[in-house]
C-alpha cells in the first residue's frame, strides 16, 4: 500500500536508479534522431504544456486562477497508479535545485522506462545531488497513463503527470512545488530570469547591477536573460538564471537550474549567437524540432510545432559565470508585448509595481496555448505556476519594495506600439529593449511623468530615438483615448478578481 509521504523504490516493480547523463541518453536512443551537431532531438505526441489538466489538490486555499481537486479523488487516481506500476520498469533520476543551501531542494523523478527522453532532458537542467536518499519534492510521471491530469500535493511535495509526454510538464512540476515551498518558508518564487549588467554609470563608476526580468514563455525573457548588450572591455553582462529564481525579503535572488529550457523557432547566429552556440552543441538535447533524415536542423521550420525547443547547459553560455545567484535584484523589469498604446518602457512605484505584477499582461504563445498564440493574456506574476492566492505574492512583493527602497521596477514593452487595422505598428527591436535595459543599468535614462498613466515614461535614451516609440504620434486623440479606456477598463475588471480583505484592495485604485 502507497502513501504519499512515503513514495519509495518498492513501490515499483524495478528501477533503474540514477543513470548517467550518456547512459540516460542510451536509454532513450529508439526515440532518438541525431542531428548535425551529434546532439539528441526527440518528438513528443503532445507539445505543449496541458494547464487546463492541471490541478491543486485541496489541502491548501486555492487561488482564483488555479483548478482543485479533491485529496479523496487525487488519492484514488493515486491509488490506480501505483498498483499499475507495481510491476513496470521506472528510471529515476535524483537531482538538486539551486547551488547553496538557502532555497535549496532535493528533487526525484519516477519516470517510465519507455520515456527515458524526458528522464535525460530534465538531469541536464538542474544540479548534482548531494542527498539522493531524501528527497522534498517527487514527481511520479506516467506518460502512456490513458487520461492526461496532472495533480500537485503541496502539503507532501508529490506531483503526478499522467497521459502527456511533453517534457515541459516535468521540469515545471519540480519549479512549481518548489515555489510554494519558498512561499512557506518567507520567500517568493518568481517565473523570471536573472541576470548582473556591469557597467560605467553616469557619473563613470563601475558597478553591478542586478536584474530579474519577469515573462511568459515566447515574449523575450530569455532573449533578454541571455543577451550581452553589446558589452565590451570591462563592462558585461553576466547571465545567472533564465527561468525561476527565488527572492528573500532583502531582494536576494537564488538562482535554480543548471540547464535553459530555451525556444528555438527562428534561432539564428546574426541576432542570438549565445544561444545558437549552445543550442548547436551536441550536448544539447532538443525537442518538437525539424530535423532532416541527414541531420541538418532547422529552426526556422514548425511544421511540428511552434513551441520547438531545446535543453542547453548552462555551462556552455558564454556569458555565465560560477553562481547561478544574485545579491540583489536592483531592477525588476515586467516584460510585455503589446502592439499599441504601451510605450517602450515606464518606471513604476511600488503600487504601480503591485498592479504590473497582478496582471501580468502579455500576449498567448504557442508555449500556453497555441490555438490563442498572439492573442491578449494576463496571468498574475507571468507565472502560471503559482498555488495558493495570487494576491498573498503580489502584497508581498509590494512589502519588499517598500523595505528596499533601491529596488526600482519597470515595464518593458517587446511588442510594438501604434498598430491599427492597416499598421501592424513600430517594432520594438532586440536593439532597442537591450539598449533600455543598458541604460537602465547606467541610471542614464531621463524621465518624465504620464499624467494620464500616473507612471515615468523617458524624454531621452542614449542610443534610441525615444520618440519614435512615443504611442501617441501614431493615434489621433479620439483612436488614443479609445484605446486608453478600453484597456483601463479590462485591468480594472481583471484585478477585481484578486479582491480580499481591506488592505488587498488593488482594483479600485488601479494606478496604470
Amino acid at each position: 500500500m502507497f502513501s504519499i509521504n512515503n513514495i519509495n523504490d518498492g513501490l515499483f516493480g524495478n528501477v533503474i536508479a540514477n543513470p548517467t547523463r550518456k547512459e540516460l541518453r542510451d536509454l532513450a536512443k529508439d526515440m532518438e534522431k541525431t542531428t548535425e551537431f551529434k546532439s539528441a532531438s526527440y518528438i513528443s505526441e503532445v507539445r505543449s504544456r496541458s494547464a487546463k489538466n492541471t490541478y491543486i489538490v485541496d489541502e491548501i486555499k486555492t487561488g482564483v486562477d488555479q483548478q482543485e481537486i479533491s485529496k479523496a479523488k487525487a488519492d484514488e487516481i493515486a491509488a490506480k497508479v501505483f498498483e499499475y506500476i507495481k510491476d513496470k520498469e521506472m528510471i529515476r533520476v535524483d537531482r538538486k535545485m539551486g547551488m547553496s543551501d538557502k532555497f535549496s531542494y532535493n528533487c526525484r523523478l519516477y519516470i517510465s522506462k519507455k520515456y527515458a527522453r524526458i528522464a535525460h532532458m530534465w538531469n541536464n537542467t538542474l544540479f548534482n545531488p548531494t542527498d539522493s536518499e531524501n528527497p522534498d519534492l517527487v514527481s511520479i510521471y506516467v506518460p502512456e497513463w490513458p487520461e492526461r491530469i496532472m495533480f500537485a500535493y503541496p502539503e507532501s511535495g508529490v506531483t503526478f503527470i499522467l497521459g502527456s509526454d511533453y517534457f515541459g510538464e516535468s521540469k515545471k512540476s519540480f519549479l512549481r512545488m518548489a515555489m510554494y515551498k519558498v512561499k512557506q518558508a518567507g520567500g517568493l518564487g518568481f517565473h523570471a530570469g536573472s541576470k548582473v549588467l556591469r557597467v560605467y554609470d553616469k557619473n563613470k563608476k563601475l558597478k553591478d547591477v542586478g536584474f530579474i526580468m519577469f515573462g511568459l514563455s515566447g515574449t523575450g525573457k530569455t532573449t533578454l536573460t541571455i543577451h550581452d548588450h553589446e558589452l565590451t572591455g570591462e563592462e558585461k553582462a553576466i547571465v545567472r538564471q533564465d527561468d525561476v529564481v527565488f527572492m528573500d525579503e532583502n531582494g536576494y535572488c537564488v538562482g535554480t537550474e543548471n540547464g535553459f529550457y530555451i525556444k528555438t523557432e527562428g534561432l539564428n547566429p546574426e541576432q542570438q549567437s549565445v544561444l545558437y552556440k549552445a543550442a548547436t552543441s551536441e550536448n544539447a538535447a532538443l525537442e518538437n524540432i525539424k530535423v532532416y533524415e541527414d541531420g541538418k536542423v532547422d529552426f526556422y521550420d514548425t511544421s511540428l510545432t511552434s513551441n520547438g525547443r531545446g535543453v542547453i547547459l548552462r555551462e556552455e553560455i558564454d556569458t555565465t559565470d560560477d553562481t547561478v545567484n544574485l545579491e540583489k535584484a536592483n531592477k525588476i523589469i515586467f516584460i510585455t508585448r503589446r502592439k499599441d498604446v504601451v510605450p517602450p518602457v515606464v518606471k513604476l512605484d511600488p503600487k504601480q509595481a503591485l498592479d504590473t505584477f497582478m496582471l501580468g499582461e502579455s500576449i498567448e504563445t504557442s508555449a500556453g496555448d497555441p490555438t490563442k498564440a498572439g492573442q491578449s493574456k494576463r496571468c498574475v506574476g507571468t507565472n502560471p505556476f503559482i498555488m495558493g492566492p495570487e494576491i498573498e505574492e503580489g502584497i508581498k512583493l509590494r512589502e519588499i519594495l517598500q523595505n528596499n527602497p533601491d529596488m526600482e521596477c519597470f515595464i518593458l514593452n517587446t511588442g510594438s506600439v501604434g498598430a491599427k487595422d492597416d499598421f501592424d505598428g513600430e517594432k520594438l527591436t532586440i536593439k532597442v529593449s537591450t539598449t533600455i535595459m543598458k541604460e537602465i543599468a547606467r541610471d542614464n535614462i531621463d524621465w518624465v511623468e504620464d499624467e494620464e498613466w500616473g507612471y515615468m515614461i523617458p524624454s531621452k535614451v542614449d542610443g534610441i530615438d525615444i520618440n519614435k516609440y512615443n504611442p501617441r504620434n501614431y493615434y489621433t486623440k479620439e483612436e488614443y483615448d479609445k484605446i486608453a479606456n478600453k484597456l483601463k477598463l479590462e485591468r480594472k475588471v481583471w484585478l477585481a478578481k484578486y479582491e480580499g480583505s481591506p488592505e488587498e484592495k488593488i482594483a479600485a485604485t488601479v494606478s496604470i
